[in-house]
Protein backbone atom coordinates (compact mmCIF):
# COMPACT_ATOMS: atom_id res chain seq x y z
CA UNK A 1 0.00 0.00 0.00
CA UNK A 2 2.63 2.30 0.00
CA UNK A 3 3.99 4.00 -2.87
CA UNK A 4 7.82 3.22 -3.87
CA UNK A 5 8.58 5.06 -7.21
CA UNK A 6 7.16 6.51 -10.08
CA UNK A 7 7.72 6.04 -13.93
CA UNK A 8 7.27 8.83 -15.94
CA UNK A 9 8.20 8.27 -20.15
CA UNK A 10 8.98 12.10 -20.18
CA UNK A 11 8.92 14.64 -16.94
CA UNK A 12 7.21 14.77 -14.23
CA UNK A 13 5.91 18.28 -13.86
CA UNK A 14 2.90 20.02 -12.78
CA UNK A 15 1.89 23.40 -14.38
CA UNK A 16 1.45 25.98 -11.41
CA UNK A 17 0.81 30.16 -12.52
CA UNK A 18 2.99 33.09 -11.36
CA UNK A 19 -0.16 34.46 -9.96
CA UNK A 20 -0.36 31.54 -7.42
CA UNK A 21 3.27 31.82 -5.85
CA UNK A 22 4.43 34.07 -3.12
CA UNK A 23 6.73 37.02 -3.92
CA UNK A 24 9.51 35.18 -2.78
CA UNK A 25 9.14 31.85 -4.81
CA UNK A 26 9.72 34.72 -8.03
CA UNK A 27 12.32 36.36 -6.34
CA UNK A 28 14.51 34.05 -5.03
CA UNK A 29 14.54 32.92 -8.88
CA UNK A 30 15.32 36.02 -9.97
CA UNK A 31 18.02 37.24 -7.70
CA UNK A 32 20.01 34.06 -8.41
CA UNK A 33 19.33 33.49 -12.03
CA UNK A 34 19.17 36.57 -13.33
CA UNK A 35 19.35 39.84 -11.53
CA UNK A 36 18.64 42.01 -14.70
CA UNK A 37 15.20 40.07 -15.80
CA UNK A 38 13.22 42.64 -15.49
CA UNK A 39 15.66 45.06 -17.58
CA UNK A 40 16.77 42.98 -20.55
CA UNK A 41 15.68 42.09 -23.95
CA UNK A 42 16.56 38.09 -23.47
CA UNK A 43 20.49 38.73 -23.28
CA UNK A 44 22.25 40.38 -20.31
CA UNK A 45 25.27 41.55 -22.51
CA UNK A 46 27.20 42.56 -18.98
CA UNK A 47 26.40 39.10 -17.45
CA UNK A 48 27.59 37.69 -20.50
CA UNK A 49 31.25 39.60 -19.91
CA UNK A 50 31.28 39.29 -16.49
CA UNK A 51 31.03 35.23 -17.08
CA UNK A 52 33.83 35.12 -20.16
CA UNK A 53 36.23 37.63 -17.74
CA UNK A 54 35.79 35.41 -14.77
CA UNK A 55 35.94 32.13 -17.08
CA UNK A 56 39.33 33.48 -18.22
CA UNK A 57 40.52 34.22 -14.83
CA UNK A 58 39.56 31.37 -13.43
CA UNK A 59 41.56 29.32 -16.19
CA UNK A 60 44.65 31.10 -15.82
CA UNK A 61 45.19 31.27 -12.10
CA UNK A 62 43.36 27.52 -11.50
CA UNK A 63 44.48 23.95 -12.02
CA UNK A 64 42.26 22.28 -14.46
CA UNK A 65 40.70 20.25 -11.65
CA UNK A 66 39.62 22.87 -10.08
CA UNK A 67 38.36 25.68 -12.70
CA UNK A 68 34.34 26.30 -12.05
CA UNK A 69 32.81 27.84 -15.31
CA UNK A 70 30.36 30.52 -14.64
CA UNK A 71 27.39 31.22 -17.09
CA UNK A 72 25.97 34.56 -18.59
CA UNK A 73 22.64 32.96 -19.32
CA UNK A 74 19.50 34.67 -18.83
CA UNK A 75 16.32 33.12 -17.24
CA UNK A 76 15.17 33.40 -20.48
CA UNK A 77 17.89 31.48 -22.48
CA UNK A 78 17.53 29.19 -20.01
CA UNK A 79 14.46 28.64 -20.79
CA UNK A 80 14.72 28.81 -24.39
CA UNK A 81 17.70 26.25 -23.94
CA UNK A 82 15.72 23.35 -21.71
CA UNK A 83 12.51 23.68 -23.80
CA UNK A 84 13.51 24.02 -27.19
CA UNK A 85 17.19 22.99 -27.70
CA UNK A 86 19.67 19.82 -27.54
CA UNK A 87 22.27 20.55 -24.80
CA UNK A 88 25.29 20.47 -26.98
CA UNK A 89 27.51 22.89 -26.34
CA UNK A 90 28.47 24.69 -30.03
CA UNK A 91 28.67 27.91 -31.31
CA UNK A 92 25.78 27.55 -33.56
CA UNK A 93 23.73 26.29 -30.96
CA UNK A 94 24.34 29.42 -28.54
CA UNK A 95 23.15 31.53 -31.96
CA UNK A 96 19.95 30.09 -32.04
CA UNK A 97 19.89 30.50 -28.33
CA UNK A 98 20.39 34.22 -28.76
CA UNK A 99 17.98 34.42 -31.60
CA UNK A 100 14.86 32.62 -29.93
CA UNK A 101 16.17 34.14 -26.29
CA UNK A 102 14.79 37.58 -28.11
CA UNK A 103 11.99 36.12 -30.33
CA UNK A 104 10.05 34.67 -27.15
CA UNK A 105 10.65 38.01 -25.58
CA UNK A 106 9.12 39.84 -28.27
CA UNK A 107 6.13 37.73 -27.99
CA UNK A 108 5.71 36.88 -24.39
CA UNK A 109 5.63 39.14 -21.56
CA UNK A 110 8.18 39.05 -18.41
CA UNK A 111 5.95 37.25 -16.48
CA UNK A 112 4.92 34.41 -19.11
CA UNK A 113 8.50 33.86 -19.35
CA UNK A 114 9.19 33.62 -15.79
CA UNK A 115 6.02 31.49 -15.25
CA UNK A 116 7.00 29.04 -18.18
CA UNK A 117 10.70 29.04 -16.90
CA UNK A 118 9.67 28.20 -13.64
CA UNK A 119 6.97 25.42 -14.78
CA UNK A 120 10.40 23.60 -16.66
CA UNK A 121 13.65 24.20 -14.54
CA UNK A 122 14.68 20.89 -13.85
CA UNK A 123 15.25 20.66 -9.81
CA UNK A 124 16.39 17.01 -9.92
CA UNK A 125 15.39 13.58 -10.19
CA UNK A 126 11.68 13.15 -12.30
CA UNK A 127 10.67 16.56 -10.72
CA UNK A 128 10.36 19.43 -13.61
CA UNK A 129 8.90 22.52 -12.23
CA UNK A 130 8.53 24.22 -9.07
CA UNK A 131 5.13 22.77 -8.20
CA UNK A 132 6.92 19.25 -8.33
CA UNK A 133 9.81 20.40 -6.62
CA UNK A 134 8.11 21.61 -3.77
CA UNK A 135 6.11 18.41 -3.31
CA UNK A 136 9.01 16.58 -3.97
CA UNK A 137 11.30 18.07 -1.70
CA UNK A 138 8.84 19.58 1.20
CA UNK A 139 5.22 17.60 0.91
CA UNK A 140 3.68 20.81 0.08
CA UNK A 141 2.38 23.11 -2.68
CA UNK A 142 4.61 25.87 -4.26
CA UNK A 143 2.11 28.61 -3.04
CA UNK A 144 2.75 27.48 0.49
CA UNK A 145 6.51 27.59 0.50
CA UNK A 146 8.22 29.78 2.86
CA UNK A 147 11.63 32.31 2.16
CA UNK A 148 13.95 29.24 3.10
CA UNK A 149 11.96 26.69 1.29
CA UNK A 150 11.65 28.97 -2.01
CA UNK A 151 15.74 30.01 -1.81
CA UNK A 152 16.77 26.41 -1.57
CA UNK A 153 14.19 25.07 -4.27
CA UNK A 154 15.86 28.79 -6.59
CA UNK A 155 19.23 27.10 -6.03
CA UNK A 156 18.81 23.73 -7.68
CA UNK A 157 18.18 24.58 -11.34
CA UNK A 158 21.75 25.92 -11.87
CA UNK A 159 23.02 21.88 -10.96
CA UNK A 160 20.42 19.95 -9.71
CA UNK A 161 22.74 16.76 -8.80
CA UNK A 162 25.38 18.51 -6.86
CA UNK A 163 23.06 20.89 -5.29
CA UNK A 164 20.32 17.66 -4.21
CA UNK A 165 19.93 17.61 -0.31
CA UNK A 166 19.72 13.45 -1.11
CA UNK A 167 23.16 12.96 -2.94
CA UNK A 168 26.87 12.62 -1.78
CA UNK A 169 27.38 16.18 -0.33
CA UNK A 170 23.95 17.61 1.24
CA UNK A 171 26.11 20.32 2.59
CA UNK A 172 26.14 22.15 -0.62
CA UNK A 173 22.21 22.67 -0.68
CA UNK A 174 22.53 24.27 2.30
CA UNK A 175 25.18 26.26 0.87
CA UNK A 176 23.57 27.04 -1.74
CA UNK A 177 20.13 28.38 -0.21
CA UNK A 178 22.49 30.63 1.91
CA UNK A 179 23.83 32.09 -1.45
CA UNK A 180 20.48 32.65 -2.68
CA UNK A 181 19.43 34.65 0.04
CA UNK A 182 22.67 36.64 0.13
CA UNK A 183 21.63 37.26 -3.11
CA UNK A 184 18.09 38.11 -2.19
CA UNK A 185 19.46 40.51 0.59
CA UNK A 186 22.31 42.07 -2.18
CA UNK A 187 19.31 42.84 -4.64
CA UNK A 188 17.25 44.24 -1.38
CA UNK A 189 14.05 41.31 -1.79
CA UNK A 190 14.88 40.98 1.72
CA UNK A 191 16.73 42.69 4.24
CA UNK A 192 19.36 41.14 7.33
CA UNK A 193 16.21 40.01 9.84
Amino acid sequence: GELLYEIYADQNRTPVQLSNLPEHVKQSTIAIEDQHFYRHFGLDFMGILRAFFFNISSTINHEPSTISLQGGSTITQQLVKITLLTPERSIERKIKEAVLSIATEVIYSKDQILEMYLNHAPYGGTAYGIEQAARLYFGKSAKDLGLAEAAFLAGLPQAPTRYSPYGVHPELANDRKKEVLRRMREDRYINHD
